[in-house]
Parts: structure tokens; C-alpha cells; sequence
């Protein structure tokens, strides 16, 4: 059962049954329902819209999604090609990646409100074309800084898109089962282009030159507005009571944080830990939580409400995915420097080595709803984290041996622990928050997720330092050694933190009032 609400949409549009219970088109009642005599909101049929065609909206939701996910990964193997072109540092390579990644962080909570207050088809378009134009300025970049100050736009771009994606899906699929199909699709579409984002940057790199990386975006982005304008049905109307308000100042206070956090880690290589500026950046960070925290505890409608993280299954889930994607696109990058500077592979070979771990993770996805139905999201999440710490402590000694073939199948189980992570963790989240903040949870996880990305990449960049075949392979391990403590971490929250499926049934508001339905548990294919 999903509910149609505007703040629990992203729950639902997320929520793929595991349950085993028959599907049912009506409408979750939640507590946002308007008092009675208040406007309420009203699914939109598509027999009032003849144009609607919703699997042309869901393609173009899907191309949004894909293109997204694809700009977090596809620049890791053209980092040799940037700099050839532009000579710049460690430091300028890893801005080109976590400048994008640190607006999309930043801003998907402020973009899932904005969702909530305006038509999600008009904020879909402006994000989709926001990213499209500063897509072609990251391909016509003349200088490395204008290619990060222009992916950080694009990061923008980027969080504005994923969370209106999935609320037009939830719109234009208006019954249950539809909608679960839907989103399946969508899932799955982020999944493929997680695994094949190395492999598709290296081609185009390989044939075109790392510029075509960014303009392949500006057709897709045309296409997906130009479905979206003709096909989309209109969101329906929302009660002005319950919309969501834009929490500006924590939002600025957000970035300015998590722009000072980064630029510490990623400057202290080249500056030192004690240089004026990585100092510098460190005061402002802790300025900025302070006054991040205050905002937060004093707003009427926060961009992140402080008080679920009084939840231990919600505070566990959070951390997870700051570590998870820590150590994930932390090594991502560290491996893309090290087969092209260390082993002088190809932009498409460096892409191509990354699909053992990226296949097996689309098959761990595939079959993570099955393992979490039957033995539930706590001990799925235990097992993944631990075979992907084994599987990463495993690989520490292999690069050594100069030879590819010594790495595969540590690979292979690394990436099946991850595949099994992240549904789990999408599952355990949603199910540790009552369904009027189960949209909330999601925002949260998914920043979570970006914001670990964004510190992994800063810190294992830092620990490999000069990209040099002398001084790379130590820094690679101990890069390695850093994501096996997070993952055992990852592991430990796991089986302490999130609760039993006995013990969640047992805690559960569904057992308080007959007839009352809730959001189901969910999975998320990512």
C-alpha cells in the first residue's frame, strides 16, 4: 500500500513490497490527511488526461535518474585525461568530482521541499536543464577551475532531479501495482548505470576525449524535458497546511559546512594540516555545524529533523551510508588513478577492470528483496558489510603482484556484499520512521550516502597523495585499510543498531489501529 500524500511520495515511490501481501489500489490513509471539510488532495485519473502516456514519463524519469548517477562515477576514468589537458593537482582532480557530489548532497533536502511546494514536473524540467547547460560548460571548460565551479551547478542540477523524478513516477502510476513495476524500473535503471558508468566513460574518453563525457548529456536531458512537457500528468493539488517550507538558512549554513569539511581534506595534502587555510576551512566547518544544529532545533520545519536521530535504527542507518559510500567511491577513485597512472591502462580498460565488483553488485540487487523478506534487512545488512570488508581486506596484498587476475575475485565478492547493502539499508531506514516521515528518512539517507562519497573520495585521495607509481601502492592500501574499518563498523551498527524483524513487528504502529495501513517496507534496487 502507498500512500499519495506529498511528504510521504518519495517513501512510496521507493517502496517495492517485500511483504507478500496482495496488491491494493486504494490510497494509504496517513497522517497527513487534512481534516475533514480541509481540501484534499486528488489522484489524478488518466482518463482526464488523454495525452498522459506514463511509461514515456517513466523513461524520461528514468534518463534523469541514469544521467545522475552516471556523473557521480563516469569522471573517475577521465581523471588521467583532465590532467593531461589542464596539468592540475591531486587536489583539482578530486574538486572536479566532489564539487558536483557536494551540491547534490547538500541540496536534495531543500530540493525534496521544493518538490513538496511546486509542481514536480516544472521542477524536474528546471533541474534537468540546469544540468543540461552546465553540462556543456563542463565540456567547453578552458581551465580545471572553471570545470569545477561549473560541476558544482550541475551538482544542483543533480539533487533538483532525482527526488522530482520519483514524484512524477508516483503521480502518473496512481495504482498500486503499476506504481511498484514503475519503480522497480527506475531502480533498476540507477543500478545499470551505477555498474556501467567506469565502462561508459572509458569508451567515450577512449574514442571521443573526456569532453563528450559531459555533452552526452545535453540530447538525453532534451529528450527527458520534452517527455515530461508532452506526457506528464499534473501533480495533484496539494492542501497549503501540510506543504513543506524551504528552510534557507540551514540550507546555506549545509553548504558552506560541507564545502569548508571538504576543502580541509582535500587541501591538507598539498598545504598541510596546519597551513591558514585547511584551518581556515576547519573553523568555518564547526562554525557552520554549530549554527547548522541551532537552526535545525529552532525551525518550525527543518530541512533535517534532529529529533529522529534519537532512533537508534534511523541514526545506525544514517552512518551506514556515510560509510558505505566512504569506502565504495573513496576506492572507486583511488583504483581509477592507480590502473591508469600505475598500470598505464586505457580509459576503457580502467573501466572495464571496476565490472566484475559493479555486475556482482546488479546481482546482489537482484536478489537482496528475496533475502530481506525471508531472513530481514538486519541480518542481510550484517552479511554485505561483511563480505564487503573481506573482500576489500583480501584485495590489500593483490596489487603487488602486478596482476589484474589477483584482484577478480575479491572483487566480485566485495561488490555482492555491497549489492546486498544498499536495498537493506533503503528497507531499514524507511522501516525505522512512522509513515509521515518516511519521505524524510529517505532525503536523509540519500544525502547521507552523497556525503560519504563526497569525504571518501577527499580522504583516500589524501592517502594516496602524489599520484606516482613510487609512492602510489602504500597509500592504495592503506586506502583499502580504511574502507575494511568502515565496513566493520558498517557491520557492528548493523547487528546492534537496526532491530529484528520480531522486534520491529513488535514495535510497529500498525498494530495500534485497526483498519489503518501504512507504508510497506522497501527496497531500493541502487
Amino acid at each position: 500500500m502507498i500512500c499519495v500524500h506529498s511528504r510521504c511520495s518519495l517513501a512510496g515511490e521507493q517502496s517495492i513490497r517485500v511483504s507478500g501481501a496482495p496488491p491494493d489500489s486504494r490510497p494509504l490513509i496517513c497522517p497527513h490527511r487534512p481534516p475533514a471539510g480541509a481540501q484534499r488532495r486528488k489522484l489524478v485519473s488518466h482518463t482526464q488526461h488523454p495525452a498522459s502516456r506514463p511509461w514515456l514519463t517513466l523513461l524520461a524519469s528514468c534518463l534523469g535518474f541514469v544521467v545522475v548517477i552516471l556523473d557521480v562515477s563516469v569522471v573517475n576514468v577521465a581523471t588521467k585525461a583532465l590532467a593531461a589537458d589542464f596539468g592540475g593537482s591531486l587536489s583539482g582532480l578530486e574538486w572536479v568530482i566532489n564539487g558536483y557530489t557536494l551540491t547534490f548532497a547538500a541540496f536534495l533536502l531543500t530540493a525534496g521541499a521544493m518538490d513538496d511546494r511546486y509542481d514536480p514536473r516544472q521542477i524536474f524540467m528546471w533541474g534537468f536543464g540546469l544540468f543540461a547547460v552546465t553540462s556543456l560548460a563542463c565540456g567547453a571548460a578552458p581551465s580545471l577551475v572553471t570545470l569545477i565551479v561549473a560541476r558544482v551547478l550541475q551538482g544542483i542540477g543533480a539533487a533538483m532531479i532525482v527526488p522530482s523524478s520519483l514524484s512524477i513516477v508516483n503521480t502518473n502510476f496512481p495504482d498500486s501495482a503499476g506504481r511498484t513495476r514503475a519503480v522497480s524500473l527506475w531502480a533498476a535503471a540507477g543500478g545499470v548505470a551505477l555498474a556501467l558508468g567506469p565502462v561508459v566513460g572509458g569508451v567515450l574518453v577512449d574514442s571521443l576525449g573526456w569532453r563528450s563525457i559531459f555533452y552526452v548529456n545535453v540530447p538525453i536531458a532534451a529528450v527527458g524535458i520534452l517527455l515530461v512537457r508532452a506526457y506528464a500528468l499534473p501533480a495533484p493539488a496539494r492542501d497549503a497546511s501540510v506543504r513543506r517550507s524551504l528552510d534557507l538558512p540551514g540550507q546555506l549554513l549545509a553548504v558552506i559546512g560541507l564545502g569548508a569539511l571538504t576543502g580541509a581534506i582535500v587541501e591538507a595534502n598539498a598545504q598541510g594540516w596546519t597551513s591558514t587555510l585547511v584551518l581556515t576551512c576547519v573553523s568555518v566547518f564547526l562554525v557552520s555545524l554549530a549554527g547548522f544544529i541551532a537552526v535545525e532545533r529552532r525551525s518550525s520545519d527543518p530541512m533535517l529533523p534532529l529529533h529522529l536521530f534519537s532512533r537508534k535504527a534511523f541514526s545506525s542507518t544514517s552512518l551506514i551510508g556515510v560509510l558505505l559510500n566512504f569506502s565504495f567511491y573513496g576506492l572507486i577513485f583511488v583504483f581509477s588513478l592507480f590502473f591508469q597512472q600505475v598500470w598505464a591502462y586505457s580509459p576503457v580498460g580502467a573501466g572495464l577492470a571496476f565490472l566484475p565488483m559493479t555486475a556482482a553488485i546488479m546481482v546482489a540487487n537482484l536478489a537482496c528483496g528475496a533475502l530481506v523478506k525471508h531472513y530481514g534487512a538486519r541480518a542481510v545488512l550484517t552479511a554485505g558489510n561483511t563480505l564487503a570488508a573481506v573482500g576489500f581486506l583480501a584485495t590489500v596484498p593483490a596489487p603487488d603482484s602486478g596482476a589484474y587476475a589477483n584482484m577478480v575475485v575479491q572483487f566480485i565478492v566485495a561488490g555482492f556484499g555491497i549489492g546486498l547493502v544498499v536495498p537493506s539499508m533503503t528497507n531499514a531506514m524507511l522501516g525505522s520512521v512512522d509513515p509521515a516521515n518516511a519521505g524524510i528518512a529517505s532525503g536523509v539517507l540519500n544525502a547521507s550516502r552523497q556525503l560519504g562519497g563526497l569525504i571518501g573520495v577527499a580522504v583516500m585521495g589524501l592517502l594516496v597523495g602524489q599520484a606516482s607509481s613510487g609512492h602510489f601502492l602504500p597509500g592504495l592500501r592503506a586506502a583499502l585499510v580504511w574502507a575494511v574499518v568502515a565496513l566493520v563498523i558498517n557491520g557492528v551498527l548493523s547487528a546492534v543498531g537496526i532491530r529484528r524483524p520480531a522486534e520491529a513487528a513488535a514495535t510497529a504502529p500498525a498494530a495500534a489501529t485497526p483498519g489503518t495501513r501504512h507504508t510497506p517496507r522497501a527496497v531500493d534496487a541502487r
